[in-house]
């Protein structure tokens, strides 16, 4: 499929009662009746201001009170298609009245809004395009984990469940390669995107986009089919997951290595598990920590974490890295601990002084 090429949509009918019942267009045609009620009453009868308000509200009501002065010729045509123009006036107010209040519908919008102010105030989060399998999992993990997120859905049985949803998650009701939907979740405000879509071809156009949007947005893509790793990456996707390949080479290890799989299961498992990975990054840590070597900052000993793994300025990972290895532009450190023993890392690299 070629990402330019025009893409249609399939229209929902259950919106359009939306399209013509409008809750501004009705105000606004309410407020024009009622003007010209006034203006025809003052100027047909010669009626003050307030008796020619009087007036319309009785006609447009129906009330059938007396008039405040017998009619003439013309003030009785007027009246005469004044009441006619009502009949559809006050059948399309009911219409939306019934439509925003007994529906539901303004409180929705009312919802709506909400949602949007929430995403408008976020910073630095992950946009996930898609909450299908692999999306509802992201989500759990990231609510778990308190990283603010908005998730991106075109599907309105999808949005039905977000709507209902005890978590109040933030979401954009709207087809993820759109560039109107990536600037509504706040592509530009937010470090990282997740590209979940079943089709590799969306997501091919969804990289693509976001890219351009944010050049400097960390991309995340699922694919299916191994000819498109190359294609998502050449489009701006910073890594490539295929869920197929992972569960696959899971299995055969499984045949080869069970214990050391078991033994990794267990402490990637989050619910059976209270062990969790750290990566310290040169560029987010404190200016005191850049440049320390393994043994200059003493993590194990002032913590009870350990570094496990090194990555090097070229993206190339080693393991049981030497303690002389220092931490410089564009390196990382992969640090292996309990949640508490986490918890004492985050607070000593914030607060370290150099003279542990």
């Amino acid at each position: 499929m070629d990402p330019k090429a025009p893409r249609l949509h399939s229209f929902h009918w259950s919106r359009f009662p939306g399209i013509l019942l409008n809750l501004r267009v009705a105000l606004l045609l309410l407020f024009l009746d009622i003007s010209l009620g006034v203006i025809g009453f003052m100027y047909f009868e010669g009626y003050s201001l307030s008796d020619a308000f009087y007036m319309v509200v009785i006609t447009i009501s129906t009330v059938g009170y007396t008039e405040v002065e017998p009619l003439d010729w013309a003030g009785k045509m007027f009246v005469s298609v004044y009441i006619l123009f009502n009949v559809g006036m006050i059948a399309y107010l009911l219409s939306v009245f019934s439509y925003y209040i007994i529906q539901g519908e303004i409180f929705k919008k009312m919802y709506l809004n909400l949602i949007n102010t929430g995403i408008d105030k976020l910073e630095n989060h992950v946009i996930i395009c898609g909450y299908g399998r692999y999306g509802r999992e992201i989500v759990t993990h990231f609510t778990k984990h308190q990283i603010p997120f908005v998730i991106i859905d075109s599907n309105p049985e999808v949005i039905e469940q977000l709507e209902k949803s005890d978590g109040k998650l933030l979401f954009v009701e709207e087809d993820a390669t759109h560039d109107e939907a990536l600037v509504r979740a706040g592509i530009k405000r937010a470090q990282a995107l997740i590209s979940a879509l079943p089709d590799d071809s969306d997501n091919v156009f969804v990289v693509l986009t976001a890219n351009q949007l944010n050049p400097n947005i960390s991309i995340i893509s699922r694919a299916k089919d191994p000819r498109s790793q190359k294609k998502l990456l050449l489009a701006g996707a910073d890594h490539v997951v295929m869920p197929e390949q992972i569960g696959g080479f899971y299995m055969a290890t499984l045949v080869t290595k069970p214990g050391a799989v078991d033994f990794f299961s267990f402490i990637t498992n989050e619910y059976r598990s209270d062990i969790g990975f750290e990566e310290l990054l040169f560029e987010e840590v404190p200016g005191v920590c850049r440049y320390k070597s393994i043994q200059d900052l003493h993590i194990r000993r002032e913590t009870g974490a350990n570094i496990i793994g090194f990555r090097d300025a070229e993206g190339h990972y080693h393991v049981n890295p030497r303690p002389d290895i220092q931490l410089t532009p564009g390196t990382s450190f992969i640090v292996l601990g309990d949640r508490q023993q986490l918890a004492r890392l985050r607070y000593y690299i914030a607060n370290y002084g150099g003279d542990a």
